[in-house]
């Protein structure tokens, strides 16, 4: 049986826009996810991936909107999405060097992401 990865994911918005930034290789747009760390909550993880990988810091959604999987590495990976309501936007941030951000409307930002069920999320905003 395949191993599921889980992951958590933060989807910031501002003023009715939501924040994309690409992949570390630069090819695609994806919002802030990663690993959950031994001792962190899910949405501690989406807190601290939205400031690693876009320099954005706010309130999260005390639950997840929603969730989508992925494959990658021929692994299964189930994110759980919290929103995060942006408060304050880093001119400079620690993945910064690898990663652009972009500000889009979510119909926009829908037409950008390669995962249906992230799609799906962003429509529904």
């Amino acid at each position: 049986m395949p191993r599921v990865l889980v992951q958590a994911a933060a989807l910031p918005v501002r003023g009715g826009l939501v924040c994309l930034v690409t992949s570390r290789g630069g090819k695609r747009w994806v919002i802030p996810k990663g690993m959950i760390d031994p001792g962190h909550t899910p949405a501690e993880a989406a807190a601290a991936e939205a400031w690693e990988e876009a320099g954005l810091t706010g309130e999260l959604s005390p639950a997840p909107v929603g969730s989508y999987q992925y494959q990658k590495y021929g692994t299964t990976h189930e994110v759980a999405v919290y929103v995060l309501a942006v408060t304050a936007e880093a001119a400079d941030w620690p993945e910064r060097p690898v990663r652009r951000r972009e500000w889009l409307t979510p119909a926009e930002a829908a037409d950008r992401v390669a995962e249906p069920g992230l799609r799906a999320i962003l429509a529904a905003l």
